[in-house]
């Protein structure tokens, strides 16, 4: 039986960071170079730096006017002014003109009264160096002007070339190589087709765009197949070809092709097998001796799943080699969020959460977007992380937590939080507002219609969607409004009529007809998670047509949207699933259709005249945007962008 990697502990990200740093002699690992002035921004210096010449060289003129001799005019009155001859009593000067010698004060041309052609009137006195930068003002030739280990700004450059320093000598570069990992693994330059159990690589190059932000060199290579001994030489080539680290992609977990932790062995020492940080618990490092031909040098093992490999990128790698090269590490703004669900959490691990964030009033609130290690589109569409502590179960709806920003403070005013029912209209919404010449960002967490409805009960969203059918009333949303948003009042605005239905795999196979097939054994289905008003709506044609829940194979299986379902037809996960035609249309899947229904968007009506709220109701009501809407499939624009009253069902 091939052998498994075990964790035999994880630690805290910082004193994973904390180790690597013991390990490592950075001044012995990177040495020195030298470069041109005007090409050193970002670069660390290695030593201290003297200025050659002064700044300025010379007394100069601070201001357009004449230079004098200060003592020739303390007798200067307003009553009584003061006359100088040119040449013998002043000489005219423009900014940054050598002071005439002689001369000690400038005064402005402003305050000049010109007599004649060689005389002038002064009617107050000049103080001894008035308007003068004298030699040294800003550097003293000789002294200290940039000390050693100093990371060099764009004003130094300045600074430096000003004080006749054309050439710096500054830390290497920190090179690094990137290794990804896998028999599965595509190579993306060869722009493939994957097919059943292969993924295109894409990990490199978000190393290789952070690397590009942490100013190191770094390479990749193609993807290295699961095989120990090609790994070994894969990451001896890369000690060799003079990186200072190299970075094994994927093949750091528990699986039996994991080779990382046995190839470091057998070249170094490991120093961290595991943090306790979720995503980012694989991350693995070790730092090679003799064995390897190139003691000393860093190996990490970065995890296989793309948002667990951010993770490692960020907390791990990014202060270690800044380190390495003395620079900076990365510091993202930091700012307090209202959580607008509650979010469970495992204890004994540090979760990281991606946010949907926006301002709502005073406060930054932010949704949980989806929690898989494996969707990068989370960390796309987040405007913040926070991390839930270990030793918390959890965050409450309402707490608030610090959070990093992954955009600038400014741009959360310019957010529209929607948190609610998925649909695809949605995201036609999110593009028409970026495409505006002062762009919105529409950021959605999809928390299901009552979803939507808890979140705008507790302050938590501008906005949600909602497509609750009421069986009683056969109305929609407003018997669930009158219900949970007692004393809340709201606006409803239609964005569409949309139609639902049974997706099903393309020439409907099990020739699936309506709900009554759901009770077949032939027939798996996958269900929209609980308070989704997709699943309200199963529920209801389920009861009509006698159907218990139970006796539906999959009904406890769940997914977030429509698309989600529709890639489960797709893949034969399921054999169908409760969902709208857009998402089957999307996928070129068949539909059986069920019910049509309203979809509102459910507004507190003190933000209907926020700027960013009638900027979406305009953007809805336009006829083109309806005419794209249509063009998605199953939808109907007849009530798009009207208000709605209860009652008015379907129009």
């Amino acid at each position: 039986m091939t052998k498994r990697n075990i964790y035999l502990e994880t630690i805290p990200p910082e004193e994973a960071v904390d180790r690597a740093k013991t390990a490592l002699d950075r001044m012995a690992l990177l040495g020195t170079e030298t470069v041109p002035t005007h090409l050193a921004a970002g670069r660390v210096t290695a030593g201290p730096i003297f200025a050659r010449y002064s700044s300025p060289t010379f007394h100069a003129a601070a201001m357009d006017g004449i230079a004098v001799r200060a003592d020739d005019t303390f007798a200067a009155r307003e009553d009584e002014p003061t006359a100088l001859n040119h040449g013998s009593g002043f000489i005219f000067v423009n900014t940054g003109n050598p002071l005439p010698d002689g001369m000690n004060a400038v005064i402005m041309i402003e305050n000049v009264v010109q007599k004649d052609e060689v005389t002038v009137l002064i009617d107050a006195p000049a103080f001894p160096w008035q308007h003068v930068r004298r030699i040294g003002e800003d550097i003293v030739a000789t002294e200290l002007l940039i000390s050693q280990f100093r990371q060099l700004t764009p004003c130094d450059i300045g600074a430096l070339l000003s004080a006749g320093i054309y050439e710096v000598e500054v830390r290497e570069r920190v090179r690094a190589a990137f290794l990804p990992t896998g028999d599965e693994v595509l190579d993306f330059t060869a722009r493939p087709e994957p097919t059943a159990g292969q993924v295109i690589e894409s990990n490199s190059q978000v190393f290789m765009a952070y690397a590009r932000s942490w100013g190191i060199d770094a390479s990749y290579t193609p993807p290295v197949p699961d095989d120990e001994d090609t790994l070994r030489r894969a990451v001896l080539d890369g000690l060799a070809a003079g990186n200072h680290a190299v970075i094994v992609g994927a093949g750091s977990s528990a699986g039996s092709k994991d080779y990382s932790r046995s190839v470091f062995e057998s070249i170094g020492r490991v120093l961290v097998h595991g943090i306790s940080v979720m995503p980012g618990k694989p991350t693995l490092l070790a730092v090679t001796d003799e064995r390897s031909g190139y003691p000393g040098r860093l190996l990490v093992g970065a995890p296989g799943y793309p948002v667990s490999a951010v993770v490692c990128h960020e907390k791990i790698l990014a202060p270690v080699l800044s380190w390495l090269m003395g620079a900076t590490p990365p510091e993202r703004t930091t700012a307090e969020v209202v959580l607008a669900r509650k979010t469970p959490s495992k204890p004994g691990m540090r979760e990281a959460l991606r946010l949907a964030a926006g301002r709502i009033g005073d406060r930054i609130v932010a949704a949980p977007l989806a929690r898989g290690a494996g969707m990068i589109t989370t960390m796309t569409k987040a405007q913040a992380v926070a991390y839930v502590p270990e030793e918390s179960e959890g965050v409450e709806e309402g707490q608030s937590l610090t959070a990093e920003l992954l955009v600038p403070m400014a741009d959360l005013d310019r957010v529209l939080v929607h948190v609610g029912s998925h649909d695809n209209t949605i995201d036609l919404l999110a593009n028409e507002l970026m495409g505006l010449s002062e762009p919105l960002r529409l950021v959605s967490s999809h928390a299901g219609s009552m979803g939507g409805l808890s979140a705008l009960k507790a302050g938590s969203a501008l906005f949600a969607g909602a497509h609750l059918f009421d069986p009683e009333t056969g109305d929609f949303n407003f018997p669930f409004i009158d219900r949970y948003l007692k004393g809340i009042d709201v606006t409803v605005i239609n964005l569409a009529i949309r139609h639902q239905g049974l997706i099903v795999a393309k020439g409907n196979p099990l020739n699936i007809r309506g709900v009554e097939d759901l009770a077949r054994e032939d027939v798996l289905f996958i269900n929209r998670q609980r308070g989704a008003g997709t699943r309200i709506l199963l529920d209801h044609h389920l009861k009509t047509a006698g159907i218990a829940p139970q006796a539906v194979r999959g009904y406890d299986n769940e997914e977030f949207t429509h698309m989600a379902v529709a890639v489960n037809v797709l893949t034969g996960a399921a054999s169908c699933g409760l969902g709208i035609f857009a998402a089957s249309k999307a996928l070129d899947l068949d539909f059986v259709p069920l019910a049509h229904e309203r979809y509102d968007l459910v507004i507190p009506t003190r933000f209907m005249e926020d700027e960013r709220v009638r900027t979406l109701l305009s953007i809805i009501r336009k006829d083109g945007v309806k005419a794209k809407i249509k063009a998605l499939g199953g939808y109907e624009t007849d009530l798009t962008g009207q208000v709605m009253r209860p009652g008015m069902a379907l129009g």
